[in-house]
């Protein structure tokens, strides 16, 4: 009898199209979470997000399952992804979209299957979404456009900077964008703007290796990059043409980026605590997969209407720093960080 509610319970709906087990902990819930991240450049989804994510979930319900799955930045191969994992019976969708509007048709092949789906630290765009977990994303840019003007006081009027976005798929990055040019728009000049497919750093080294010959005569004072693999792409594609070191913004405090913090080739990266975004995340899966109606702290227009949403605050970081927040919280431990070379610019930052 208890399979057989259980089962029942699987085709009610909550809030529209968000489905419900209505079964506790301790009755013996087991459910499958398909949690479909957009690629593995970035090192946070393989090193923080699903790791985060699938303890949590297995805290809260021991039983259930976490189906997880990378798209390898594919829209198309995360469409596929997305109709395996419910054709193989995922209870609530989990999804940081690789395109915000192509990721449309996943949210609507979960809603023909009475399946919630939540937008993790992406918006799907254009389409009713269940829920939204993210950051204050406009606010990343904002922290990265005042850092790097601090970084550049006097010179910000001495020169110009270097511009690059994150990937044009991604709604995300045009909040980064939007919340940067609001801070920086008349303050400095921008000697040449990109946008970084698949924010890829690549890319942004070709780019920036392209776009250098094309303003020799012009000082360039800085760099505004929206991520960390965007800002070492562009150092060192300065540095292989002999510039001198100058302010570089960044963002997803990976290691490698706080290392170059340290030694004074890239200014600042903001950090998102990504285990309080993951662990958020499974929790709500949790409470949806039990008819419990989830704590929304913000509602976020999507194009399709308004979201329920849980923001997060970001958090600016730069050398005198590193140790009161990344280290602090254990998102990064001093042996990783400090090994080798670094190990003396670590102890000079009160590190170890």
């Amino acid at each position: 009898m208890r399979k057989m509610l259980a089962a029942l319970a699987a085709t009610m709906l909550l809030s529209g199209c968000t489905e419900a087990l209505t079964t506790d902990a301790g009755d013996g819930l087991d459910a499958r979470v398909a949690l479909l991240l957009p690629e593995r450049k970035a090192s946070r989804y393989e090193a923080g997000d699903q790791p985060y994510f699938a303890q949590k979930l297995a805290e809260l319900c021991p039983g259930c399952t976490v189906d997880y799955r990378n798209a390898e930045q594919s829209a198309a191969t995360q469409l596929q992804q997305a109709k395996e994992a419910l054709d193989q019976g995922a209870k609530v969708l989990v999804l940081t979209p690789v395109d915000s509007i192509a990721a449309g048709q996943i949210v609507t092949e979960a809603k023909n299957r009475n399946v919630p789906v939540i937008s993790y630290d992406r918006l799907v765009l254009k389409t009713p979404v269940d829920y939204y977990i993210s950051f204050d994303n406009a606010k990343v840019g904002a922290l990265q456009a005042a850092a790097l003007l601090q970084a550049l006081g006097a010179k910000a009027s001495q020169g110009e900077i270097l511009w690059i976005n994150g990937s044009p798929t991604d709604n995300n990055a045009t909040l980064f964008k939007q919340g940067a040019h609001a801070g920086l728009d008349g303050k400095v000049k921008v000697a040449a703007e990109s946008d970084t497919a698949e924010w890829s750093p690549d890319n942004a080294r070709a780019w920036t290796a392209s776009v250098l010959p094309t303003l020799r005569g012009r000082t360039i004072v800085g760099v505004y990059a929206a991520n960390d693999g965007t800002a070492g792409a562009a150092i060192a594609a300065m540095k292989a043409a002999g510039l001198p070191q100058v302010p570089v913004t960044g963002q997803d405090a990976e290691t490698a980026a706080l290392q170059r913090i340290l030694v004074g080739d890239q200014y600042m990266t903001v950090y998102k605590a990504i285990r309080t975004e993951a662990e958020t995340a499974a929790t709500l899966a949790d409470d949806l997969l039990r008819g419990k109606k989830p704590a929304e702290t913000a509602n976020v227009d999507n194009g399709a209407g308004q979201v329920p949403s849980i923001l997060l605050d970001p958090v600016t970081v730069t050398k005198d720093t590193i140790a009161a927040t990344v280290v602090k919280d254990g998102f990064v431990t001093p042996g990783a960080l400090c090994a080798g070379q670094y190990a003396d610019a670590c102890r000079a930052a009160g590190i170890g």
